[in-house]
C-alpha cells in the first residue's frame, strides 16, 4: 500500500513530461523494431547457407546490409532514449527537491525539533540520487523493451504457436519471483535508508563539533559509535541487497529452463517433419524468445536500484505529507506602526499533552518596557519567546499585541515585528555585507557602518582584506564565536524592528566587550518593547522588570533591587549562586 501511495504521488511529477515520454516511446518502437528485425535477419542469413559449398552470397550480402542498417538504427534510437531519460530523470528529481525544500519552509517548528538535521539532509541527497539513477535505468530499458516484447510475441506466434506457448508458460514465474522477493526485501531497503540518514546525522554532529570531540578525548568513543552504526548499515544493507539480488539469477534460471524446453520441443517437431519449422526458424525463435524475456530480466537486474529509489521516495514524500503551518494568508499584516504593548492572558501550553509546562500564565508588558526572564534550565524561558513569535501555538488563553490577539495577524508579519539575537549564532557562507543585510537588502552604507560601530565590530571588519566584502565561512576566513555573535547583533540593529528578543545574546563575548555591547543594546532598546533571556544575571540589572520562572510558572516579578531585597526568594538564591564569595 505504501509503495502504491508513493508511485501515485510520483506519477504527478511525470505528467508535465508527456511529450518527451511520448518521443522516447516512439524511439523505443523504432529501436525495438530494429532489434527484432535483426533477429529475423539472423534467421534469414542462416537459411541462405544451404550446406557445404551452397551459400547464396548475393542474397546473404543483401541480408547483411539490412542487418547493418538495423544495428545503426537501434544504436541511434537507444542514444536518443538515454538523452531523454537523463533529462526527465534529473528534471523530475530537481522538481521534487524544490518542492521538498519549499515544504520545509512551511512546516511548523516542532517538525524540526523532532527530526535530525542529518537525516533530512540525507533525504535531499542520498535518497533522491537513488531515484534519479533508478529512473535512468528504467527508462533506458522500458521504452524499447515494451516494443521488443510485443513484436517478439507477435512474431513468435506467427512462427510457431506451440513453441510460443512454452515461452508464455514460463514467463509468469519470473513475475511471481520478482514480486515475492520485492515484498520480502522492501522493508529492509526502507530501514537501510533510515540508517543512512542516521549515520549522516551522526557524522554532521561529530564533524561540526570537533573542538569538543578533541577537548573531551572523544575520538575513540565516536569511532566505536560510528563503527556500530556502520556495522548495522552493513548488516541491513547486505540482507536487503542479498535478497533483492536473487531476482536476477532466479529469472535467468527460469529463462534458461525455457530455452531447454524450446530446444527439446523444437527439435522434436523438426524430427517429426513439421512443415513450417526449419533450423533457421528455430534459431530465430530461440533468439526471439530471448528478446521477449530480456526486458523482464534486465528489470529484475535493477530491482535493488528500484527498491532503493522507492524507499528514498517514500522517505521524501513523508516530509511532504506533514501538515503545514495553518494557512493564514487571508489574515492582515501587523499594522505599520505598533506601540509594542504585549499581554499574556491566562495562557496554557505544553509540548507534550501529558506534560503540562505553562499553566494559567498572565503578564502585561507596557510599550517600551524591558522585561528580563531568568530561571533554571527547563523553566520555560525560551518557551515564552516561542509562543510570542508563534513558533508554537498556545493550548488555551490569549496573547495580545496592542490589544489585538496575535492569532489575528499573519505569522510572517508578526515575526518581522521582532528582532532576535540568539545564543546560537547563524551566519551563512558569504560576505560580511551579505550576512549583515540578510532579509534587508535596501540598507545604505551609512546604516551598515553605523550598526557595525554600535556592535563594536567595525574595527575588526575594517582590518579585513576586503572589509565588508570579505568572505566568511567554509570558502572564506574563519572568525571566532564572539565575532560571529557581534555580527548577528549588528544584523539585528540594521533591521531596526519595533520589538526585540535577546536570548543570551552576549554569552559568547568577553566581559569588556559585553559592557560595550550592553551600552549598544540600551541605545537600541530605547523606546522598544524588549524581552531579554539571561543566565548571567549581571546583564539584566537595568531591566524594568525581571520575571523569575520555575517549572513554567512566574514565581517572582520585580526590579533587580526589589528581588534581591527578598532574601527568601528564588532570584536571591540564583543571584548569590553566581556571585557567592569563594
Amino acid at each position: 500500500m505504501e509503495n502504491q501511495w508513493t508511485l501515485r504521488k510520483f506519477s504527478h511529477y511525470l505528467l508535465p513530461y508527456k511529450w518527451p515520454l511520448l518521443s522516447a516511446f516512439l524511439f523505443g518502437i523504432i529501436g525495438g523494431g530494429s532489434s527484432v528485425l535483426m533477429t529475423y535477419l539472423t534467421g534469414k542469413s542462416i537459411d541462405k547457407m544451404l550446406g557445404e559449398g551452397q551459400v547464396l552470397f548475393a542474397e546473404l550480402y543483401s541480408v547483411l546490409t539490412y542487418f547493418a542498417l538495423a544495428i545503426l538504427t537501434a544504436s541511434l534510437t537507444q542514444w536518443f532514449i538515454q538523452r531523454i531519460a537523463n533529462h526527465i530523470s534529473y528534471q523530475v528529481v530537481d522538481e521534487i527537491r524544490k518542492d521538498t525544500f519549499d515544504k520545509l519552509n512551511h512546516l511548523p517548528l516542532h517538525f524540526f525539533d523532532t527530526q535530525s538535521i542529518g537525516d533530512i539532509t540525507s533525504r535531499f541527497t542520498n535518497d533522491l540520487d537513488y531515484v534519479a539513477e533508478a529512473m535512468i535505468s528504467i527508462f533506458n530499458n522500458i521504452f524499447s523493451g515494451m516494443t521488443i516484447v510485443i513484436i517478439s510475441l507477435i512474431t513468435m506466434l506467427n512462427l510457431n504457436i506451440t513453441l510460443t506457448l512454452v515461452v508464455l508458460l514460463t514467463t509468469p514465474f519470473m513475475f511471481f519471483v520478482t514480486w515475492l522477493i520485492a515484498q520480502t526485501s522492501q522493508k529492509r531497503f526502507l530501514e537501510q535508508q533510515e540508517i543512512v540518514g542516521n549515520i549522516s546525522n551522526y557524522v554532521t554532529e561529530i564533524v561540526g563539533n570537533q573542538k569538543l570531540v578533541k577537548a573531551f578525548q572523544y575520538e575513540h568513543v565516536s569511532m566505536n559509535e560510528f563503527d556500530s552504526r556502520n556495522e548495522k548499515l552493513y548488516g541491513v544493507g547486505q540482507k536487503a541487497q542479498l535478497v533483492s539480488s536473487l531476482t536476477n539469477p532466479l529469472s535467468r534460471f527460469i529463462d534458461h529452463l525455457s530455452y531447454i524446453a524450446i530446444g527439446f520441443t523444437g527439435g522434436y517437431l523438426i524430427l517429426k517433419g513439421h512443415p513450417s519449422l526449419s533450423v533457421g526458424i528455430l534459431s530465430s525463435f530461440i533468439i526471439y524468445s530471448s528478446q521477449f524475456t530480456k526486458p523482464f530480466i534486465e528489470l529484475s537486474g535493477i530491482t535493488p536500484q528500484i527498491q532503493s529509489a522507492l524507499a528514498g521516495l517514500t522517505r521524501v514524500f513523508k516530509i511532504m505529507n506533514h501538515k503545514n503551518e495553518p494557512d493564514d494568508s487571508h489574515l492582515p499584516d501587523v499594522p505599520g506602526k505598533i506601540h509594542g504593548e504585549i499581554e499574556f492572558r491566562n495562557v496554557n501550553f505544553s509540548y507534550q499533552k501529558n506534560q503540562p509546562l505553562i499553566q494559567n500564565f498572565s503578564l502585561k508588558v507596557t510599550a517600551g518596557e524591558t522585561i528580563a526572564i531568568v530561571g533554571n534550565t527547563g523553566a520555560g524561558k525560551s518557551t515564552l519567546v516561542n509562543l510570542l513569535m508563534r513558533f508554537y501555538d498556545i493550548d488555551a488563553g490569549e496573547i495580545l499585541l496592542d490589544g489585538s490577539s496575535i492569532s489575528h495577524y499573519r505569522r510572517d508579519s508578526l515575526r518581522r515585528s521582532f528582532g532576535m539575537v540568539l545564543q546560537d549564532t547563524w551566519l551563512f557562507d558569504g560576505t560580511i555585507r551579505e550576512n549583515l543585510t540578510f532579509g534587508n537588502s535596501e540598507v545604505t552604507e551609512e546604516q551598515l557602518i553605523s550598526a557595525a560601530k554600535s556592535a563594536k565590530i567595525d574595527r575588526f571588519i575594517e582590518n579585513l582584506p576586503q572589509k565588508y566584502d570579505t568572505l566568511i565561512g567554509n570558502n572564506g576566513i574563519s572568525i571566532s564565536e564572539g565575532q560571529r555573535q557581534l555580527l548577528t547583533i549588528a544584523r539585528t540593529m540594521i533591521a531596526n524592528p519595533p520589538m526585540l528578543i535577546l536570548d543570551e545574546a552576549t554569552s559568547s563575548v568577553d566581559s569588556l566587550t559585553e559592557l560595550s555591547i550592553q551600552e549598544a543594546f540600551l541605545k537600541m532598546m530605547t523606546g522598544k518593547t524588549s524581552f531579554v533571556i539571561a543566565h548571567r544575571l549581571s546583564t539584566i540589572k537595568e531591566a524594568d522588570r525581571i520575571l523569575v520562572m520555575k517549572d513554567g510558572q512566574v514565581v517572582e516579578i520585580g526590579t533587580h533591587d526589589d528581588l534581591l531585597a527578598n532574601k527568601n526568594g528564588f532570584y536571591y538564591q540564583l543571584y548569590h549562586a553566581q556571585f557567592a564569595e569563594v
